[in-house]
Parts: C-alpha cells; structure tokens; sequence
C-alpha cells in the first residue's frame, strides 16, 4: 500500500506463503473453499506488484513503473469484482447460488471497461508517489457517463453485498472487516484511496486463512459445513 516498498514487500513475504497454505489445506480437505482460499495469495501477487512499483520508480524505471502498475490494477478493476462474489458461490447453498454468480459476472463486466480501455489510452493511467503512498489516479470509461462515486459505489456494492449477504456468519464478518477497510480509507486515505483499500483489505485477508482451517476441519463438523450439494 501507501508507506513504503519495504510494507508492501513484507505484506507480499507473508500473504504469498500463507496463501499457498490456505490452498493446499482447501484442496486437501474442503473444495468448496478452495475459490476462497486463493485470496490471501491473490493479495500478496498485488502487494508484490505494489513493492515493484515503489522500486521502479525509485530507479526512475518508469517503464516498469507503468508495468507493475497494471499488474496491480488488474488486481483492483478486474480480479476482486469477479472474484470475491464467486468465492462465495460453492459455499451457499444451491437455491442461492445464481445470485452470487450475478454479482460476479457484473462484476467482470464493470472491471474489464475499467481495465481494458489503459491499454487504448496510455495516459489514461497515472501513477503518482506521494508522501508514504501512491496513489492510481487518470481516467476510467465510466467517467464519461457518470461521476466517479457512483462508479466506486457500484464497485462497492459488487464486492460487498455477497459478502455480507452470505449465508454464512464467517463471510459476513470479513464483509464487515472489509467495510471497516472502506470507511477508514474513505475518511483519512483519500489521496491514495486504491492503494489503501488494498492494502487494507489484504491485512483483513488473514481472517480469511482462519476461516478456511475452521471450515475444514474433519471434526467436528461445524454448521457451516453443512451444505446441500448441488
């Protein structure tokens, strides 16, 4: 996130490792974690992006500067719009599960004319170190129709609603975790609100490890591992 390279690349050294774990634990024991499980490493890929980011330019790399830098994007505009919502999707049972995967597909939707249109319009993505953050400002194809809150509020609310709609206790409580991330970034991290968003989130992650190892566990079993096959 914002502060430093060394930040970023310590949140990567520890989500990337510990996401692997969670993976390996959900393959073994509880595949229909396994979409979840890939969170915490998809985290530690963005925040490895992020160190990159802040090293390139301390090189005056800015080549590689835009590089990373739509690595990491790929990661906000495209992968958790899709993402989030379809982790949710194996976990619910079967007469709600077409709801989630909505969300997901509106979610790619959203994500790809936010993404896509940088590799048109190279100026489009602008890339700003601050003082201890960075901030990922320009222009996405949104803007042209609406203002850009309610392009984040749109965003918010495909992340969020699946989350906290869950017919599970655990996820509603990283979706609340999640938007306790959104009000402190929106109050105090403005300036580089993507990067601290991110960030956040990706620490709130670690929740998520303790989720999977309880949902997995062969004994005994907990409620929410009693899901109708679909």
């Amino acid at each position: 996130m914002c502060l430093s390279a060394t930040v970023s690349y310590s949140a990567a050294a520890v989500l990337l490792p510990t996401g692997a774990v969670s993976i390996h634990r959900a393959f073994k024991k509880g595949r229909r974690y396994l979409a979840l499980a890939f969170l915490p490493l998809f985290f530690g890929l963005q925040q490895l992006f992020e160190g990159l980011t802040w090293t390139a330019s301390g090189l005056g790399n800015y080549a590689a500067v835009q590089m990373y830098s739509m690595a990491y994007m790929l990661f906000a505009w495209l992968v958790w719009p899709i993402w989030i919502p379809y982790s949710t999707f194996p976990l619910e049972p079967c007469r709600r599960r077409h709801l989630y995967l909505v969300f997901a597909i509106l979610g790619g939707m959203l994500g790809a004319l936010q993404y896509f249109p940088y590799f048109a319009h190279e100026n489009w993505l602008v890339v700003r170190l601050l003082d201890n953050a960075i901030s990922y400002e320009g222009t996405v194809l949104f803007d042209l129709i609406m203002r850009r809150e309610i392009t984040s509020s749109i965003y918010l609310i495909v992340i969020l609603v699946p989350l906290l709609t869950s017919s599970l206790n655990s996820l509603k409580i990283f979706g609340l975790l999640v938007s306790f991330v959104v009000a402190i970034t929106y109050l105090f991290f403005t300036a580089a609100y993507i990067s601290a968003f991110c960030f956040g989130a990706a620490v709130m992650s670690f929740y998520l490890v303790y989720v999977i190892f309880k949902g997995t566990r062969p004994e005994p079993l907990s409620s929410e591992n009693h899901r109708t096959v679909c």
